[in-house]
């Protein structure tokens, strides 16, 4: 009896300095919980102007690209223009062999001289059977067959004159001359090269009518295009000037989409005035149109818009996400408590929100992060665990 009155009597010697410890403990963790204005982050909302843009790549191209090609073909004989020459409308750019064309314009000669013959001896054919058929020495057919004989000569020489301005064309078609004055950004032949025009028009040369004048051909989203609208101010960048901002305007929308992986774009036409020259045909340009501004508005911290007080759980989560795209709720600190505050938002640039009404003003704090459930984990890893045995 003795001993089991003893290891009772330490056994609930235990159980007190226990229940006496963790008593202890929990005042302890209560006092050194933060105060509501430690724990919570908070920004202060302050009143500016803000616009919202839409984004996407494209690529520098000149307005006006002209492609010269060859309609006839041949051996290059010379190069008169390089790359990044500067041409003239009407400047000689290529010369092609032209040895078997002046053959052939040399033969159509002759045969038009020949044809020209033939027409003379006929005709006088038909000028002496007329004079016998009126004596009655020939029959009226002998008189159609010789005038018959005439009209063929003539067809014959017109057709000889239009195989001569063909052969003639094709000759000076070997001298290849600038269609418009611009500048060669593309030369895709050499001296000694052989062209074949055969099938196509192969292309000789590129020529950019004027650099000074830029378009970007951008694809957008179909989600963004519909806020696109022309002489939109535009804003971009390429990676050769990574410090520059340069401006543009949308020049057109056009209609034609491009699928992708079940991804529909539009392309997105951007005139831009390059005046120094430094912006170059297929550089990659980094877009921005701007298709809202809002000016003096009040300015909430998407980190606002995106904070969830910790103890709303699952449940406020779901509400949130239900409600409209133009409504949202931002949290003010009142004492040692948070106040749910709802805002109708407008325009944003990904960092601030235009709110367009509500009961916040200019210079309420607004919370944008709980400090303690950012180290909860670490709080959580170092509680107090005990063990009997």
């Amino acid at each position: 009896m003795d001993m089991r009155k003893l290891l009772l009597n330490k056994t609930m010697a235990l159980v007190t300095v226990l229940v006496l410890g963790a008593a202890a403990y929990l005042f302890w963790h209560k006092n050194q919980q933060p105060a509501a204005t430690e724990r919570y982050k908070t920004e202060r909302l302050t009143a500016g102007d803000i616009s919202q843009t839409v984004s996407a790549n494209g690529t520098l191209n000149p307005v006006v690209l002209v492609s010269v090609g060859t309609q006839v073909s041949g051996t290059v004989k010379k190069l008169y223009a390089d790359f990044n020459d500067r041409v003239k409308q009407g400047q000689i750019l290529v010369e092609l062999d032209d040895s078997l064309f002046q053959a052939q314009v040399k033969q159509s000669e002759a045969n038009v001289s020949s044809a020209e013959a033939s027409l003379a001896l006929a005709s006088a054919n038909a000028v002496r059977t007329r004079d016998l058929f009126a004596q009655e020495y020939v029959s009226k057919q002998e008189l159609d067959q010789a005038e018959q004989a005439k009209q063929a000569a003539q067809a014959q020489l017109q057709l000889s004159k239009a195989q001569l301005q063909k052969d003639r064309t094709n000759l000076s078609y070997t001298v290849i001359r600038s269609p418009v004055s611009g500048v060669v950004v593309d030369r895709q032949i050499d001296v000694g090269q052989t062209v074949a025009a055969s099938f196509q028009t192969p292309t000789l040369f590129k020529i950019a009518q004027d650099l000074r004048q830029m378009q970007i051909d951008s694809s957008f989203a179909e989600a963004d295009v519909g806020n696109i609208r022309e002489a939109q101010q535009v804003r971009f960048s390429v990676d050769a000037f990574p410090t520059r901002s340069f401006q543009g305007v949308v020049k057109q929308v056009r209609l034609n989409p491009t699928t992708q992986q079940n991804v529909v774009t539009y392309d997105v036409v951007v005139s831009v005035n390059n005046p120094e020259e430094i912006l170059l045909p297929g550089m990659t340009a980094y877009v921005n149109i701007t298709i809202a501004e809002r000016h003096n508005v009040l300015l909430v911290p998407n980190a606002a818009l995106r904070f969830k007080p910790q103890e709303s759980g699952d449940k406020e989560g779901g509400r949130r996400e239900r409600q409209e795209e133009n409504r949202g709720t931002v949290y003010v600190l009142q004492g040692k408590q948070l106040k749910a505050v709802s805002v109708t938002t407008g325009i944003t640039d990904n960092r601030f929100t235009e709110v367009v009404s509500g009961s916040l003003k200019a210079g309420d704090e607004v919370v944008v992060e709980d400090a303690q459930a950012a180290g909860g984990d670490e709080r959580s890893s170092s509680r107090f665990r005990m063990r009997l045995f």
